[in-house]
């Protein structure tokens, strides 16, 4: 009887492995279903294989109620089972059921491996919840899994992601001093982290100034570290770190080049970021789109228009470098020089030669016609945006609302504010204070007391504007026992009030105005 029932198991472990390699799963489960309801003997080993299986092909649900299932028979898992368990759970963020798997290992004296510990701390600090992610790295401690590089670099990260830079550094030092030695990925962490809050040279000395003779950087660390100098305006030392990563057999790419662009033309060393380009190109590495654009930025933000686009027409068209950001820059750079005329013109070229305008295009003509008052042309470009099933961003209906209140027609404003919503996007605190700010000054302080109460309960916050323009408003209508209560809660926020408003409410308040 017993070798009749153990020749059956095997039956059915045939049957089940071969329905998995077809990928057959829900035939699969009929076979372990009714394996499990016969006169075979199962073991723990079958429950291992077929909750791996349901893990592997994302079936969390099954994986669940079979988990109920075999704990209720006196079966578990083994570490291995358990850890892509909570591997896939992490991709579920089903945090509950994690801790409690946690929690039953623990009960079993059952010890997860390391890379299903890096995974479940990778997602706690990706959402934030890094103090529970550092409990963890103890916990691995505790449980003779010793962290490894991974598990520091994925510390680390998520320290500079909450800008605690301190804790960051403190557990790079406990990594090296356990004799782990920071592989590319940690030095990118704690480089970008640190550079990403303003401590370049701490980043710089902590990576290439003690780890040099220990880790071999590469071209990504180098980077890194060359953008963050630039951001914060030391030019000579990005250059030194790029001579020095030449000299230490790590030759800077375009990215390098790119990012030392970037700083030039944001400073308006434009004569430096034209040698710059002439240098790539005759070293043989060709400059990108990205370059290109970046001269064009740097062109337009010295009011130098006409030579960007002789740079855009001459040179960047010939090598098909020419996108939309490419014509968005030229488009922004002739509004602002009061050229609104010739930028409407190069939409018309945008169609000519095959790039399409975006929101943004849109978005800074309708704006700059508006603030001319030709208001027949803007009409006609939300048209042509229309057409083209381009619909208007947050951005472009706040300016169309805040133009609309400051030539006096509320009425309308409110219905593009309206159909804004209608639209699905939510407005910000910047598109109800255009709307507020223009019903205070048609005397509608009520429908401004009204929009405040609206933009609370759609959780978004007032901020000083706010506030200022409606006590303005109130006082505007003598309505100043309202402006006083507006002022207080002001206050409560941390806000300033103007000396003008102030003054006028404390006079009201001496005079006994206010009640």
């Amino acid at each position: 009887m017993y070798k009749a029932l153990g020749k059956q198991r095997l039956i059915y472990r045939s049957r089940i492995a071969s329905y998995v390699k077809a990928g057959l799963i829900d035939q699969a489960i009929q076979v372990f279903d009714e394996m499990s309801q016969s006169d075979c003997r199962m073991f723990s080993v079958d429950y291992n294989r077929f909750l791996g299986v349901l893990i592997k092909n994302q079936r969390f649900g099954l994986s669940e109620y079979y988990y109920e299932s075999l704990n209720s028979k006196g079966f578990s898992l083994n570490s291995f089972t358990y850890s892509r368990f909570i591997s896939g759970l992490c991709e579920l963020r089903n945090f509950e059921l994690i801790s409690r798997l946690f929690a039953d290992m623990d009960s079993l004296g059952i010890v997860p491996d390391i890379w299903a510990f890096n995974i479940y701390m990778y997602l706690l600090c990706s959402e934030s919840f890094v103090d529970d992610a550092l409990k963890i790295l103890r916990l691995m401690k505790e449980k003779g899994r010793e962290p490894d590089v991974v598990s520091y670099t994925i510390m680390i990260s998520g320290f500079c992601r909450i800008k605690l830079y301190d804790e960051a550094i403190e557990l790079w030092k406990v990594m090296i001093k356990k004799g782990l030695n920071p592989d590319t990925d940690a030095c990118r962490a704690l480089v970008l982290g640190l550079c990403d809050g303003g401590k370049v040279d701490l980043a710089y000395e902590l990576t290439v100034g003690d780890m040099r003779e220990k880790v071999s950087f590469n071209v990504v660390i180098y980077n890194a570290l060359i953008c963050g100098f630039c951001r914060v305006g030391r030019i000579d030392k990005a250059l030194a770190i790029k001579n020095f990563m030449r000299r230490n057999g790590c030759e800077p790419d375009l990215v390098t080049h790119n990012v030392l662009l970037n700083y030039c033309c944001n400073a308006l060393m434009l004569e430096e970021a034209h040698k710059l380009i002439a240098k790539m190109e005759r070293s043989g590495m060709e400059p990108d789109i990205y370059s290109y654009n970046e001269l064009l930025k740097g062109l337009c933000k010295a009011s130098r228009v006409d030579k960007a686009y002789l740079l855009l027409v001459d040179k960047m068209e010939a090598k098909g470098f020419v996108d939309v950001v490419s014509y968005n820059t030229i488009v922004s750079a002739l509004c602002k020089a009061g050229r609104s005329g010739e930028a409407y013109k190069i939409l018309g070229e945008m169609g000519r030669k095959g790039v399409a305008p975006d929101v943004i295009t849109f978005t800074i003509l309708i704006d700059a016609f508006l603030k001319r008052g030709n208001s027949v042309i803007a009409k006609d470009l939300l048209d042509q945006m229309t057409k083209m099933n381009l619909f208007p961003s947050l951005e472009l209906y706040t300016t169309i609302v805040d133009h609309l209140c400051k030539t006096g027609r509320i009425k309308a404003a409110r219905g593009i504010f309206h159909d804004m919503v209608e639209q699905g996007i939510r407005p910000d605190v910047v598109s109800y204070n255009a709307l507020i700010c223009g019903c205070c000054r048609a005397f509608e302080v009520s429908e401004a007391l009204h929009l405040f109460e609206q933009m609370q309960s759609s959780g978004v916050h007032p901020d000083e504007v706010t506030f200022k323009l409606i006590i303005r408003g109130l006082i505007k209508e003598k309505k100043l026992s309202l402006a006083c209560g507006m002022w207080d809660q002001m206050m409560e926020k941390g806000f300033t009030l103007d000396s003008y408003s102030s003054e006028t409410l404390i006079d009201a308040i001496n005079s006994k105005e206010v009640s």
